[in-house]
């Protein structure tokens, strides 16, 4: 049933692919800016019956979560719905509400462990959805890239790959990060390809939705699309993982690689008209490092 859950909020992500969906919320919400509230009322309500449904539920973690997606959504309503040409700093400080918790894992005391890493899951989804609503329909930032890539986009994807993983693999192994290479034993081509789509789908496409739809388009737009900001937005994105293991934190070793990476995922992102060609990249890099090393 998780699972199914998961995969359901997976295609309301996707479905905000569509240029129809995207042109009509955007009209909706121009046209009657009140509408962004049902957006976090939604959620926190879905949020909530999933708690329920999970023996999670507390009028504490109800109060935290109906925060969590008004707090963002109120100060992008006292922004308007308009076409931004030129982000603000409140803008910003929405993607950091959106992102922050959940780094954190803001609540996780509230929650039995047993449903931890599911509602964690269905909180990510959750956080995703606010963006696209609050960005690509309320707020309708440019740049986002959030649109299906054409065969070009998967391509950089693919050769950003090519070029880049030699040198995460030698960093890697130098900075004792990653184990040696290993072929293992049971793995077949179906049971890769399953890896890499679970990746894709529960890593790759949230993470690059924030950091380079988000977060890197951000600051390119406000100050321009220089080598310095896609720097900097590569070394957040490395900074992000700090606070990840398997090694002793805060994860130095983690954050150099994942700055290099960040770099590159960034670059291709920037040469391509979908974000998909980042997360097919970043897809392909987490994959190989989870299946051969």
């Amino acid at each position: 049933m998780h699972t199914v859950i998961l995969g359901l909020l997976l295609l309301a992500i996707l479905g905000f692919l569509s240029p129809i969906v995207q042109d009509r919320m955007r009209a909706g919400l121009q046209a009657r800016p009140a509408l962004l509230f049902a957006v976090p009322a939604v959620l926190t309500l879905l949020f909530c019956g999933l708690a329920t449904a999970n023996g999670a539920f507390s009028i504490s973690l109800a109060l935290l979560i109906l925060a969590y997606t008004c707090a963002p959504s109120l100060a992008a309503f006292a922004q308007g719905a308009r076409l931004v040409k030129r982000p603000s700093w409140l803008d910003f400080a929405i993607i950091l509400m959106l992102w922050l918790p959940l780094e954190f894992s803001a609540g996780a005391q509230l929650i039995p462990k047993p449903a931890q890493g599911f509602l964690h899951s269905v909180a990510y989804g959750i956080a995703i959805l606010l963006a696209l609503a609050i960005f690509l329909g309320f707020r309708a930032l440019p740049g986002m890239r959030y649109r299906v890539p054409a065969a070009r986009d998967l391509v950089y994807g693919v050769a950003g790959f090519l070029v880049t993983a030699p040198v995460l693999i030698v960093v890697g192994r130098l900075l004792d990060f990653i184990p040696p290479f290993h072929l293992p034993a049971h793995a077949s081509a179906g049971r890769i390809g399953l890896t890499f789509l679970v990746i894709f789908a529960g890593t790759a496409l949230p993470e690059e939705i924030l950091f380079r739809s988000l977060i890197q388009n951000w600051l390119m737009q406000r100050y321009g699309f220089t080598t310095r900001m896609l720097l900097v937005s590569g070394f957040i994105f490395g900074c992000a993982h700090l606070d990840n293991g398997p090694q002793p934190l805060p994860n130095w070793r983690y954050m150099i690689l994942a700055t290099i990476a960040g770099i590159a995922y960034g670059k291709v992102f920037q040469k391509s008209s979908s974000v998909f060609s980042s997360v097919t990249f970043h897809a392909l890099v987490d994959a190989t490092k989870h299946v051969f090393f």
